[in-house]
This record gives structure tokens, sequence and C-alpha cells, in this order.
């Protein structure tokens, strides 16, 4: 348990955004993507999820990790229509109408509400991600339903100490899920892994040292010397504690920065691209459509516009 203490007391965790969305035509999108973690509540409806097209039922939450594409289907329809994530991203305002009213949340007719956070250990890497979890169901848990819902009533409302409780209520989401996830022995092969985080500090220090150098040389020479072994060993020993490779790594951490620029800054992409350690433009491109299914530019065009 005190692994897991150390697990939670690490995270950083930072509220994205939060809607309540009424269906308008039910769908399947085969490949939904997001960088941040996406925790939705079923009001009223159908949702099915996962290859084998798993039923959540009104009143449950679905956990859809950040980093994974997973296939969700919304309504009784959602077999008939299926879309990419693409088509959901650009034309996401002919499949949900956003809900502003207080008063319907809940009470609307093939309706739920998300949040989407990020929850990183030690501020560098996304704990769900690194779990490589799939999406999942989490029920009976009253209490995380209604964190998620005050965080869409204080959204709705501009009320002094809106972003106080907003981060508060986020940070609580966090806690409850990893708390659903001991309670119920899930992953508990990924969490035991996960605890190597916090046994060896080198590798934090790998960590801290690619976020700070995005831009710059992260060649496993340089993560070698970081990290104080050889050129040789630094992928093997990399991947050892993390099962992923370090230029896997810190690619999906610089498309995760780029993500967030174009989200909240009007930097060029050919800018966005370079400080991100990308010097061509055109690569950059196509390894971010690679990625997310979508171009840079259509994905800034998109939360610009409606950011739901």
């Amino acid at each position: 348990m005190e692994d897991y203490n150390k697990v939670i007391e690490s995270l950083g965790v930072r509220y994205i955004k939060a809607k309540n969305l009424v269906l308008r035509q039910g769908f399947t999108a085969r490949n939904v993507y997001d960088v941040g973690n996406n925790i939705i509540l079923l009001h009223r409806g159908q949702v099915r999820f996962g290859e084998d097209e798993q039923v959540v039922e009104e009143g449950e939450l679905l956990f859809v990790p950040g980093g994974r594409a997973t296939r969700i289907g919304y309504g009784a329809g959602a077999g008939n229509r299926v879309i990419s994530n693409d088509d959901l991203i650009t034309n996401k305002d002919r499949f949900f109408s956003s809900n502003d009213n207080l008063d319907l949340i809940g009470d609307a007719e093939e309706s739920h509400s998300f949040v989407a956070f990020e929850a990183k250990v030690f501020d560098s890497v996304n704990f769900f991600s690194s779990l490589d979890v799939p999406a999942f169901v989490i029920k009976g848990n009253t209490k995380l339903a209604n964190l998620i819902i005050k965080v869409v009533e204080e959204t709705l409302q501009d009320l002094p100490g809106r972003e106080r409780l907003v981060s508060i209520y986020t940070e609580n989401i966090v806690v409850e899920v990893v708390r659903y996830i001991l309670r119920n022995n899930l992953f508990v092969e990924q969490l035991a892994t996960n605890s190597t985080y916090f046994k060896d500090p080198r590798l934090i220090d790998l960590f801290n040292f690619i976020k700070e150098n995005l831009s710059g040389d992260l060649s496993n020479k340089v993560l070698a010397g970081v990290a104080g072994v050889s050129e040789d060993y630094v992928g093997q020993y990399f991947k050892m504690l993390t099962n992923i490779n370090p230029q896997d790594y810190i690619e999906y951490q610089r498309m995760e920065r780029a993500v967030s620029l174009l989200r909240t800054t009007k930097k060029s992409i050919r800018d966005i691209g370079r400080e991100v350690g990308y010097k061509d433009t055109a690569y950059f491109c196509r390894r971010f459509k690679m990625m997310f299914g979508i171009p840079a530019g259509k994905m800034r065009r998109r939360e610009s516009a409606m950011n739901i």
C-alpha cells in the first residue's frame, strides 16, 4: 500500500475540459484517441465500447485512458454508422449538442457528462497510459459520478473560485479512479511494474530530462549520459523498467506537448513542430496524423471552433 500512496502523492493532475453532451444521432467511432484521460458518466441512453462491444449501463462510468485508441459507440443505432476519430473530431456537432442548462444535466435523453484530465507521475509520465490498460467500466460508484457532475456544473457557472473547485474535484476524481482499481484488484501486474518508477532515481532523472529538453537532442547517447549507463544498454534499461522503447516514449511526449500547444497557443504549426523537436515540418505533420488520425491544423480548428 505504501507504493500506491507514493503513486497518488506523486501524481500531477491537470483539468482539461468537461461537458454535458446530448446525442443527436447514434454512431460508433472505431478509434477514439486523446492524449488526455476521459471519464464518461452515462446519464441516459446506450454506450458500448471495445471490439467486443461491452455495454455501459445508465449511471455507470466509462474510463478511457489517454494514449490508447478505443472503439466507442453511442446510441441504440451505434453499429449502423461507423466513423473514424478524424470524422468525429471534424463533425462532432453533427453527433452531439452541448447542454448548458444546469436543470437538464442527467435528464436529457441520450446524454452523458465527461471530464478530461491529465495525470502524470512526477509531472513527467502519463500514469494511466503507462499502465497500458484498456478502457474499463466503473460500477456502483456514486461518489465518482457526483464528482463528474460537480465539475460540469462548475464549468457552466461563472462563480468566484470556479477554477479552484474544478481543480480540487478533478484531483478527487483521479484518487477515486485509482482507489477503484485497487479495490477491485484491476491491473495488478501493471501496477506492480509501475512501482519501479519509485525504486530507481535514474529513471526519474531521465523522465525529467526528456520533459525539459523536448526540442533538443534526445538520442540514446545523450540519455545514456543522463542515466549513467552505456549507450548500448540505455534502450534495454529504459524498456525493462517502463515496457516501452525510449524513442517511442520521447515521440509520445513530443506529440502530447504539441497537442497542448495547439490547444492553448496561437503558434504556427511550424513553430510548434520545432518547439517539440521536429526541424522538418512536413515530417512532424506526417507523424502527428499517424499518431492521432487527424492533421494538426484540423485539430486546432476543431478545438477553437467547438471545444467539445
